[in-house]
């Protein structure tokens, strides 16, 4: 099995491995790209967001600064906007659904290292899918950690470290990111 093919099935996997460093660095140059574009250049930005992303819904609008690690790992939904200062560590999939919005400053962390230092000290790493549901708002600088997800509906207020799922339709805050009631 591969490193990339490990990557993908959440075991641990080597990210020094040469195929995932080359395809680190064509997203990046991606980024880059996307990142120092004049903004009334609006075509080329959705160009390079389409290049990048899996899979990519209509009407998708990601603001400068954008970074991801892969890009392919990445799939998203119809009417999904980004404010500016974007990171997503696509070590695995992300998955956002239809009429997300996220405020500046948002992380969404895949990857992970292990608690042990003796396999960190190898270099290994894993990472855990995240599905972001539709209708989502999220505030300004949350950080979605792996394996989590967020239900339809749901509002994450901002500052929030989301480490558990949280379920439809709830307003969610805090770090840890916790239900403080129902929609």
């Amino acid at each position: 099995m591969t490193e990339k093919q490990k990557m993908i099935n959440e075991e641990y996997y080597l990210s020094s491995d040469e195929e995932l460093v080359k395809e680190r660095e064509y997203a990046k140059e991606l980024c880059f790209e996307f990142n120092n574009l004049r903004p009334s250049n609006k075509e080329k930005r959705l160009e390079i967001i389409n290049k990048l992303c899996g899979k990519v819904g209509e009407n998708v609008w990601i603001e400068p600064s954008f970074y991801c690690d892969y890009g392919y790992n990445i799939e998203l939904g119809n009417n999904f906007y980004s404010n500016h200062n974007l990171v997503i560590l696509d070590v695995n999939k992300v998955t956002i659904g239809d009429n997300v919005l996220m405020g500046p400053n948002c992380g969404i962390y895949t990857a992970t290292h292990p608690i042990e230092y003796e396999l960190r000290k190898q270099g290994l790493e894993y990472g855990k899918a995240i599905t972001i549901g539709n209708n989502v708002w999220i505030g300004g600088n949350v950080s979605i950690l792996e394996g989590v997800t967020i239900g339809d509906n749901a509002v994450i207020g901002a500052g929030s470290v989301v480490k558990k799922d949280i379920p439809a339709n709830v307003v969610a805050a805090g770090a840890p990111c916790q239900v403080i009631r129902e929609i």
